[in-house]
């Protein structure tokens, strides 16, 4: 049975998270020449590029985990309403999201304690700094 979930809702696509990685400079002169040849705008139009093609490649991995694992795929927001609505019930949520889960800015840290019982998030979480150092020991 899928976790519940309290109030999810779509909305408009997140600003991009930002990574580091460190290249060999062979990688990079390589990177650098396809960029100058024309085969890609920029380094990061190139990386990201490659990066699709590998998660096109292991789609079907992915999907397969996704399913074992009970993950909500995509993005998933918990309001405050929503959250209280679960604690009401005596319930209390395992968060487990493969992408973006978002925790209200108005979820006080004792909500947040009273109706979220793990998180799970392969991506990002994105929550007020209270609430995430309430969640710390929750947090996998």
């Amino acid at each position: 049975m899928p976790p519940r979930t309290a109030n999810t809702v779509v909305a408009a696509k997140p600003a991009d998270e930002k990574i580091t990685i460190n290249l060999g400079y062979v990688d990079l002169g390589q990177i650098d020449l396809l960029v100058q040849e024309g085969f890609y705008a920029n380094r990061t139009d190139l990386i990201r590029t490659a990066i699709r093609n590998q998660l096109v490649n292991h789609a079907e991995v992915v999907r397969q985990v996704v399913a074992r694992k009970t993950l909500v795929l995509g993005i998933q927001h918990f309001t405050a309403d929503g959250l209280r609505a679960v604690q009401a019930s005596g319930e209390a949520l395992q968060i487990r999201v493969l992408g973006l889960a978002t925790i209200a800015l108005d979820v006080t840290p004792e909500l947040a304690l009273a109706a979220i019982d793990s998180v799970v998030v392969l991506g990002a979480l994105h929550a007020s700094p209270a609430v995430k150092a309430a969640l710390a020991g929750r947090i996998r």
